[in-house]
């Protein structure tokens, strides 16, 4: 068949001849990322409420203390929260590779809906940061094995357009936590909240009755005696194909969740500073909570769901560059250039759509670097990892801010997206491939 005859016999649409089944596992994987990022997004809701109350239980009453303590113990658990995902990422990544996706996959979403139910039931701070540490180890492991599950399930036309999707779904985990923030107020208002946490758990049975494991996987498992393991992470760091690859997906997943953190999440800062003096705290609260939602629901999503069709169009390595650029320029116009409420409210959209819309490219990109038997592994490696190092530069954030202010600090901060671009120039592109085998 020629070209020209292959083109008059694709499909019209991504969707077009997509299976039932594979509906099924788009929709349970999405599913597996919302509650996930709920159950993160949670603690940040009622971390303030939670921590105020065990604390004063312990005989904690002055206020300047009591603030001071409340302040450490959330940086505790946010720490807790990043080690524990990085190594439950890891970790369920492999075994993802080991045993099967869907398997793994309920164990991930077992794993953090449990104990997020049972973060509910704590008598004590430091209760709270061990439960906060095993509910990070399902919710680490959960996005690496689901993503690897959806890029299995699709066919090449139809996969960069599911991955996206997956990943975009997050958006919704983070606005079930902020509504549930709304819903449920008043004294241990923070433990009924964290009970819903178990509601996750009933995904499973959804899952055991719905999805079978992808043909790639099982026949890796079925080819893994002939001298390839599955889920090695040896294998990933020793080879000489599959350990830059590992490398460059923990590069670029930095750079996003480190920008993340350093630049798009400090939004209701800036619009706390363009009100000025004469504005009340709760004034600059509810306008950056404000602002914060129209950034996710309006830029952010917009982004995620752009990636797929442009990388689908121009190819992988040319959609994270056009994010990247569109992220540093973006980034300067926005915390040099607004001065008004105004523009603020504008601005931050825009550049949310390029900063968070980068994200999705990880859950389109990872899993077509690795071949089968490490693609979870892989996946996670650069993917979990990356929070690490995000989590470091954090770090460099804080000192950045307080010498050089916030404006500049972004600036800073934005350099980052010039060290993305550089990684590219070392990346394969994967378009129109099939998964390596």
């Amino acid at each position: 068949m020629s070209v020209s005859e292959e083109q008059a016999c694709a499909p019209s649409t991504w969707y077009s001849g997509i299976k039932t089944r594979q509906w099924f596992v788009l929709a349970i994987a999405s599913a597996g990322w919302v509650f996930d990022v709920y159950e993160g997004q949670l603690f940040t809701v009622f971390k303030t409420s939670a921590l105020r109350d065990l604390l004063s239980q312990q005989g904690l009453s002055d206020p300047r203390v009591l603030a001071a303590a409340i302040d450490w113990h959330a940086n505790v658990a946010l720490a807790l929260f990043l080690i524990g995902g990085a190594v439950g990422g890891l970790g369920f990544g492999i075994l993802g590779d080991r045993y099967g996706r869907v398997r793994v996959l309920s164990w991930t979403i077992l794993t953090y809906s449990v104990f997020s139910a049972l973060t509910g039931f704590a008598r004590n701070v430091w209760e709270v940061h061990l439960l906060r540490a095993l509910v990070a180890l399902g919710a680490g492991g959960e996005w690496a094995v689901a993503a690897a599950l959806v890029a299995e399930s699709f066919p090449p036309r139809a996969r960069a357009f599911a991955s996206g999707t997956f990943h975009a779904s997050s958006v919704l985990g983070g606005a079930l936590a902020s509504l549930t923030g709304m819903y449920f107020v008043g004294p241990d208002s923070w433990r009924r909240a964290f009970l819903l946490g178990f509601a996750p758990a009933l995904l499973l049975l959804w899952i055991r009755l719905s999805l079978h494991e992808p043909g790639q996987w099982q026949k890796a498992k079925s080819e893994s005696g002939t001298g390839h393991e599955l889920g090695s992470l040896a294998e990933l760091l020793r080879d000489a194909q599959w350990r830059p690859r590992a490398f460059l997906a923990l590069g670029l997943a930095a750079v996003g969740l480190a920008t993340y953190w350093g630049i798009f999440a400090w939004g209701p800062e800036l619009i706390g500073e363009v009100l000025g003096p004469d504005a009340s705290k709760e004034t600059k609260q509810a306008a950056g909570s404000f602002a914060y939602l129209l950034m996710n629901l309006t830029g952010g999503l917009a982004g995620l769901l752009t990636f797929a069709p442009l990388a689908t169009w121009v190819g992988r390595r040319r959609a994270f560059a056009v994010y990247l650029v569109g992220a540093f320029v973006f980034s300067l116009v926005t915390f040099l250039g607004a001065r008004t409420h105004g523009q603020a409210l504008v601005l931050l959209p825009v550049m949310a759509f390029f900063v968070v819309g980068l994200h999705a490219g990880y859950a389109v990109y990872f899993p077509e670097l690795f071949p089968t038997r490490l693609r979870a592994t892989g996946s996670s490696f650069g993917f979990n990892l990356g929070r690490l190092v995000g989590a470091a530069m954090l770090l460099v954030r804080g000192v950045l801010g307080a010498s050089l202010g916030l404006r500049y600090a972004v600036v800073a901060m934005a350099c980052l997206f010039i060290v993305g671009l550089v990684l590219l120039t070392c990346a394969p592109e994967t378009r129109g491939q099939p998964l390596p085998d």
